[in-house]
């Protein structure tokens, strides 16, 4: 599969959960307190989840722009190829395994694809 169609399918799945993240935070509550108290702790997790989607999108559309500048795969620390299989694993990476390592970020990159 192409680059173009991974980060396009990506970016179609954050969408979508984006979208459905919206649309059960926009529901109402129910007027029993204990119930309401217990949707309010759901909307807190939607919360986050809404937060790790968006900025899922966030990174696949820096991707995608890299990939239109024709930059895509190439580490943004130190300009050298981000290595085929750890783009296959993760395509929205922006660092190369070794600057992954120096920088720190390795938990980071990979919170964005759950």
């Amino acid at each position: 599969m192409a680059h173009r169609d991974v980060l396009d399918a990506l970016l179609h799945d954050y969408t979508t959960r984006a979208e459905a993240i919206r649309r059960d935070l926009g529901r109402s509550h129910s007027a029993d307190f204990a119930e309401q108290a217990q949707q309010r702790q759901n909307d807190e997790v939607l919360d986050a989840l809404l937060a790790e989607a968006e900025h899922g999108l966030l990174l696949v559309r820096q991707a995608k722009q890299r990939l239109a500048e024709g930059r895509y795969g190439e580490c943004l620390c130190c300009g050298e190829p981000i290595e085929a299989a750890r783009l296959a694993a993760l395509p929205i990476a922006e660092y190369c395994l070794l600057c992954t390592e120096d920088l720190g970020d390795a938990g980071n990159q990979a919170s964005g694809l759950r």
